[in-house]
């Protein structure tokens, strides 16, 4: 029994080492991702029980996707394992100004993509539960893959699970219209929505003046418990400013900026979803903004998806708000 779902694809990693292009390498540092998997690891790393809930190919790949979510702790025992189709990869070229870094996605009849509705034991996986974490990403992967998530967020609210849904818009995976047309309908089932200012004008077309007015139009149109906007300032591929804002029982919750020099940011996003459903968890709404965006801001100078930050350092991170000492 976990207090914290999630659902989605996992995929393997691979990327070029010392900023080389993929044309160029002859080798490639192997890891594990995906949106939902992230946050299910970060959380158990946390403290938070979590359980990621996916269809996987029996295979190596696999096998190495699912036993990487037990070495953190993470319930994979909900998985749906199929000896058809096949793990999904991902490419990573890491850039520097004036070249950005770039995904190359391989995920094409990938076993997710092919998940349909039935085939998850959803009484099972959420009895117990009292969060449940998707991402726009899955529901992109395929139409059987949309419909296997509106099941499951139907499931989560007949079991009374809190629903948060990171809106994670993918220009590779899907049109902005086909995103709107399918993110508005699941969005009666959500309660906390977690998102960018950038995602939020492409999906549901809603501007404002200001980061805080986008998310009361947010609340406003869906009825939202929570609207978290996550703010990231470029200044360069590998300086950014990072903090976020959190919309909830009317009142603007706010995070410092952390300026963040970035080792890997991918899954900065995921990461800040996992530290504040662990802080909203303790029913701190300030507490849990402020521990998303430190938990967060940490991650960016770890390689890799996932979060090897504790919860002791992000902590410390928000006492010193960024000071640099070392740590002795």
């Amino acid at each position: 029994m976990a207090e914290l779902v999630t659902f989605g694809e996992a995929m393997v990693r691979l990327a070029p080492p010392d900023f080389m292009r993929l044309e160029q390498t002859h080798t490639l540092d192997v890891k594990i991702g995906g949106g939902e998997y992230n946050v299910a690891v970060a959380a158990s790393r946390l403290g938070m029980s979590s359980s990621f809930v996916s269809r996987l190919t029996d295979n190596p790949l696999g096998r190495m996707i699912a036993n990487k979510a037990r070495e953190h702790g993470v319930d994979t025992s909900h998985i749906v394992w199929t000896k058809e189709d096949r793990a999904g990869l991902y490419f990573v070229e890491f850039g520097a100004k004036p070249r950005a870094s770039s995904v190359l996605y391989d995920r094409k009849n990938s076993a997710i993509s092919n998940i349909e509705p039935g085939m998850v034991n959803w009484d099972a996986v959420f009895a117990g539960a009292k969060f449940y974490h998707v991402s726009g990403i899955t529901p992109a992967l395929s139409a059987s893959a949309a419909d296997t998530t509106k099941e499951s967020l139907q499931k989560a609210k007949e079991h009374g699970v809190t629903v948060s849904v990171d809106l994670n818009y993918r220009a590779k995976l899907w049109s902005e219209e086909e995103a709107q047309a399918c993110m508005t309908e699941l969005m009666q089932y959500t309660d906390i929505l977690i998102t960018t200012e950038e995602d939020t004008e492409r999906v549901f077309k809603i501007t404002g003046q200001n980061y805080e007015e986008v998310a009361r139009k947010l609340r406003d149109r869906f009825g939202f418990t929570a609207v978290a906007i996550t703010l990231r300032e470029t200044m360069s591929v590998w300086r950014n400013n990072w903090s976020a804002i959190v919309l909830y029982d009317g009142k603007i919750h706010t995070a410092p900026t952390y300026e963040v020099e970035i080792v890997d940011r991918v899954g900065g996003g995921d990461s800040f979803s996992a530290g504040f459903l662990y802080g909203f968890a303790k029913g701190d709404v300030d507490y849990a903004v402020r521990f998303g965006v430190a938990y967060s801001a940490l991650k960016h100078s770890i390689p890799g998806d996932l979060n090897w930050a504790t919860k002791a350092e992000a902590e410390a991170l928000m006492k010193s708000e960024g000071n640099l000492r070392i740590v002795r």
